[in-house]
């Protein structure tokens, strides 16, 4: 087979064509054998031949006539007619072939009028005499058959194509496809988990066997740049956190006031940021397991834990709403925006509730200043902090990492604002969460 796309589908479409014909072909042979004209004529020259003694043997002009209508009911154009109206044939005149109705003189009794027609008659007429004053005349014309002979094969051998290349058109589509199907699997699952273990087979066309080799590559080195994140990380945790710990103890030990507190903030200030900065790279939550929690007692925990440290944190909704999630995960996302909450306003409320399509909505809203709606989609990106109203020395991952977590889940994150004054964080995850 060739490589190439274009040059496979080529090929398939002219092996259907060959096909096609080659059966219909046999079809029209086996199926649509016509006979020649020279049996034709040798068959109408027997049922002539019948109907002339049936003729001979009726008794009265009625029962001739019956005779040659039934005769005419199944197809034969006969005719009687008296001899005295037939004329001799001109010379030149249009006859038809006599060859096969010869036979008719060999029957006993049947004399065959080659040189005589009749006027009413058409040019194929056959004049078979029946006694001393009448002649049967058969009109033996083929020409009406078109249908028999020519467009009843002809359609037969244009379906029958048609229906192969149908066929194999369908085949060859799925047999060029099926590989690049499942290069859009591969890069899907890939998107959801770098670190799958499935290698995409190289199989398929030229170009879709490019494209995996491609693909595979760049896991490869995806999974490389990810290990190389991972140690990263595992450094920066040890070589940062080791020295402000111990600037934290030497701190402790200034004696001026002022400037043992300010040192110390400092600190706090490096450690956060770490920490933010960390907990947005870290990559553990994608291999977090499933579970079936009850998310109005897990939504009420959070809320609780920020009532424990003086914040007016409070829950609304359902009393009992089992759902499948990450729980830690989910937890990071709705602690990180209750806390945002919390900084810059005085009551918040986490409300649950389910929409019409059983999505699930998590809203978390606020009395504090607000955001403008300008702004709405770049809150969400890493280290961008809104306005003076709404920092308050975070470092602007917060909502990022909320954002990640709920699309991991499949699911969407966005902001609204309140009326009189604050701001809605609506958090919407699909009844069976399409997890990354």
């Amino acid at each position: 087979m060739p490589r190439s796309i274009a040059a496979q589908i080529m090929s398939l479409v002219a092996l259907s064509e060959l096909i096609g014909i080659t059966l219909a072909a046999a079809g029209i042979i086996f199926l649509f054998d016509s006979p020649s004209v020279n049996d034709t004529q040798k068959f109408l020259a027997g049922r002539i031949a019948e109907v002339a003694q049936l003729l001979r043997s009726t008794t009265t002009p009625t029962e001739a006539d019956g005779l040659l209508a039934a005769a005419r009911r199944g197809g034969l154009d006969v005719r009687r007619v008296a001899l005295s109206e037939l004329v001799p044939r001109t010379i030149g005149e249009t006859r038809p072939s006599m060859r096969a109705f010869r036979q008719l003189a060999a029957e006993p009794g049947i004399e065959l009028l080659e040189e005589l027609r009749h006027p009413a008659g058409s040019a194929s007429q056959v004049i078979v005499k029946l006694d001393d004053g009448h002649a049967l005349m058969a009109d033996v014309a083929t020409t009406g058959r078109f249908w028999s002979f020519v467009l009843r094969p002809a359609a037969a051998m244009a379906t029958i194509v048609l229906i192969s290349m149908l066929l194999l058109s369908v085949y060859a589509v799925r047999w060029v496809i099926a590989p690049l199907a499942e290069v859009a699997r591969a890069a899907t699952s890939f998107g959801r988990s770098p670190r799958a273990p499935e290698v995409l087979h190289r199989r398929g066309p030229l170009e879709i066997a490019q494209v995996a080799d491609a693909l595979n590559d760049m896991r490869t080195r995806i999974a490389a740049l990810l290990d190389d994140r991972t140690r990263m990380l595992a450094a920066i945790s040890h070589d940062l956190r080791t020295p402000l710990t111990r600037l934290r103890l030497r701190s402790e030990r200034v004696r001026e006031d002022a400037l043992r507190t300010a040192m110390l903030a400092d600190i706090a200030k490096m450690t956060r940021m770490i920490n933010e900065t960390l907990e947005y790279l870290r990559d553990d939550a994608r291999s977090e397991a499933l579970s079936c929690i009850d998310l109005p007692s897990f939504l009420q925990t959070i809320c609780s834990d920020f009532a424990d440290t003086g914040h007016a944190v409070s829950y609304s909704g359902p009393a009992r709403l089992p759902y499948v999630c990450r729980p830690r995960a989910l937890s990071r996302a709705v602690t990180n925006v209750v806390e945002n909450a919390v900084k810059h306003g005085s009551l918040v409320v986490v409300t649950l509730r389910l929409t019409e399509a059983d999505h699930v909505e998590i809203e978390v809203a606020d009395d504090g200043p607000g955001i403008p709606p300008a702004l709405h989609d770049r809150v969400f990106e890493p280290f961008f902090k809104a306005d003076n109203a709404r920092q308050d020395g975070g470092f602007g991952l917060g909502l990022s990492i909320a954002q990640d977590i709920a699309q991991r889940h499949g699911g969407s994150i966005a902001l609204r604002l309140r009326e009189p004054s604050g701001l809605l964080v609506s958090m919407l995850l699909p009844p069976k969460p399409a997890l990354a």
